[in-house]
């Protein structure tokens, strides 16, 4: 029970049933209840002058319900579930998670965001700098990004209350005796990297920012772009432990790529995550990464650079999976396409006209008529040979298919894997032994931030042995 002027009564004391009429007095315009007029649920009476003894003289804290319980086995096996009181969700608010891209969040404006299941409001003050608060002001509770951005400040839209960057209440205009140092929410740090805003939702002090020096080339070597989407199904449908799935779900791109299938498939754990080494059935080996925890890296074959340069080219990918809640994940992606000289020009000027076209069917709707049975994949591969739709949202509705096929929320412990998931297996046994040390209070791996992305220590090794 909280009182007007911040009084807080704990909530153990019961809830409040009835209270009777009361006296008010002019100190602070607030009123103070006489004796045996406040009853609890428990029928336990408030008398006035113990509440002025139990008047917090702390700060008063309007933070996110976070959820304190002990786990059992089912909880560290439960990879599927990332609110705050999971195993999953505390162990992904350990690491910095983008949150936003730094281009669609204008200066001077507040937008609402959700991560794992929690809702926060995000806004860029007007040195360029972006800030992340908690979702809803502490006053009233009314949602903060209606508000102002006021220099580096947000101000809330019901009564004007005002936040700086690190959640503390500054101003409180209507208030005839602000007490504006006993009210704080939530700030949280962030940082503006590779076209992303991160965010660090953790405890305490925030590891450094991990850095990826091969994803700042920015020159006429490469053409970077960055993207993020939303998906309709959980964090463990994404496909970036599973290599065997493209000569089927992208058999068109596959041949075009000219790719063959893999004949065996070897996942050795290193000390950034994992590597995972597929060797193909003309020899080759292809190595993809995997940075926890929710990080995935490789480079593919790029058959839209077939028709510039007389070749086929390759891209770059970077991708970070961050659940928006249980049943929705949000990706983002960095893309470096290798192209340069006139080959890069004429790329650029395909692109462009590609982002011009109008018309095209939306690729969420294509995925629900294909789920639905209205609709058959070939009848999308079709739209994209006759030129309807490009080849990357072609690849995003196949993975669509696939992947929401699974359900919202995979059922991760009916799935009977094969030996070509080694990858996957290996992925949620290193997720299954973190989380049963942090529900056990032991120490978590800590994981490199020093990662050679062409082919990792470990992961040579792993290829040279498969080679």
């Amino acid at each position: 029970v909280e009182l007007l002027d911040g009084t807080l009564l704990p909530r153990s004391a019961g809830t409040v049933r009835s209270f009777s009429p009361i006296e008010t007095t002019g100190r602070r315009g607030l009123a103070w209840f006489r004796s045996s007029r406040l009853t609890l649920a428990s029928g336990l009476p408030i008398i006035g002058h113990q509440l002025q003894r139990q008047r917090q003289e702390n700060a008063m804290e309007a933070t996110s319900n976070r959820t304190v319980q002990s786990y059992t086995d089912e909880g560290w096996h439960d990879l599927v579930h990332t609110g705050p009181g999971n195993l999953a969700g505390r162990y992904l608010r350990g690491f910095w998670q983008p949150v936003y891209r730094a281009s669609d969040l204008p200066i001077g404006r507040a937008k609402p965001i959700r991560m794992m299941s929690e809702d926060f409001t995000l806004y860029r003050g007007e040195s360029g700098i972006p800030h992340l608060l908690d979702f809803r002001c502490a006053h009233r509770r009314t949602q903060l990004s209606t508000g102002w951005v006021e220099g580096e400040d947000l101000r809330c839209f019901f009564h004007g209350w005002k936040y700086n960057p690190s959640g503390q209440c500054i101003e409180q205009p209507v208030e005839p005796e602000p007490f504006c140092e006993k009210v704080r929410i939530r700030g949280y740090p962030t940082e503006e990297y590779l076209g992303f805003v991160f965010a660090y939702l953790g405890e305490g002090d925030p590891p450094p920012l991990p850095r990826f020096p091969r994803l700042e080339v920015d020159d006429e070597t490469v053409v970077r772009t960055c993207s993020s989407s939303i998906s309709d199904h959980n964090l463990f449908n994404t496909m970036v432990t599973d290599p065997t799935h493209l000569q089927f779900v992208h058999r068109e791109t596959y041949a075009l790529a000219g790719l063959t299938p893999p004949t065996a498939v070897r996942c050795d754990e290193t000390d950034y995550g994992h590597a995972t080494l597929v060797t193909t059935r003309d020899g080759h080996v292809r190595v993809k990464h995997f940075i926890m925890p929710n990080i995935a890296h490789g480079r593919l074959p790029a058959p839209e650079l077939g028709g510039i340069d007389g070749k086929s080219g390759w891209r770059e990918i970077m991708s970070w999976h961050v659940p928006v809640d249980d049943e929705h994940y949000h990706g983002f992606s960095i893309h470096l396409i290798h192209v340069s000289g006139e080959a890069r020009a004429r790329y650029l000027e395909r692109r462009s006209l590609t982002n011009k076209q109008t018309g095209a069917p939306d690729p969420n709707e294509l995925v629900r008529a294909i789920l639905r049975g209205d609709m058959h994949i070939e009848e999308v591969n079709a739209m994209w040979r006759a030129g309807t739709i490009p080849e990357h949202v072609l690849t995003s509705i196949q993975d669509d298919v696939a992947r929401i096929g699974m359900g919202a929320v995979p059922d991760l412990h009916s799935e009977r894997l094969g030996r070509l998931d080694v990858a996957e297996s290996v992925m949620r046994q290193i997720w299954m032994r973190e989380l049963r040390a942090l529900a056990e209070g032991r120490p978590l791996k800590q994981w490199s931030q020093a990662i050679d992305l062409s082919v990792g220590p470990e992961a040579s090794e792993a290829a040279a042995a498969v080679v």
